[in-house]
């Protein structure tokens, strides 16, 4: 498999479980002490770690960093929205679809040497 495809999908595992750390405890720990809530996020975070670290590693030997981190965000963006709207049940706002083609945009002049 290309570096490219491994990459990117370990970084969507790596991303919905950093959704979750970052954002669930929000939801379902919201009545616990933060300290909690750090605790529970920092092991749901190891394993975002576990996937984004090999991710990164293996993007680089054909991306530049740059191009990596624009992938990430193009990645967490395409999980958190559906995240935010039906997990947390969050209103769908036209701001997701505004974010969305301003990452468009960072994509193409990121990659666009390899567009060309």
């Amino acid at each position: 498999m290309r570096p490219v495809i491994i990459s990117i999908a370990l970084l969507l595992c790596s991303n919905v479980f950093m959704t979750f750390a970052w954002y669930a405890h929000l939801k379902e720990l919201n009545n616990k002490p933060w300290i909690i809530a750090a605790f529970v996020s920092w092991g749901i975070a190891l394993l975002e770690y576990l996937f984004q670290v090999p991710a990164n590693r293996i993007g680089y030997t054909v991306l530049n960093v740059g191009q990596l981190k624009i992938l990430q965000e193009v990645i967490t963006l395409s999980i958190f929205v559906p995240f935010s709207v039906m997990y947390l049940k969050e209103p769908l706002k036209l701001d997701y679809l505004w974010a969305g083609l301003c990452l468009v945009g960072s994509v193409y002049f990121m990659f666009r040497s390899k567009f060309v």
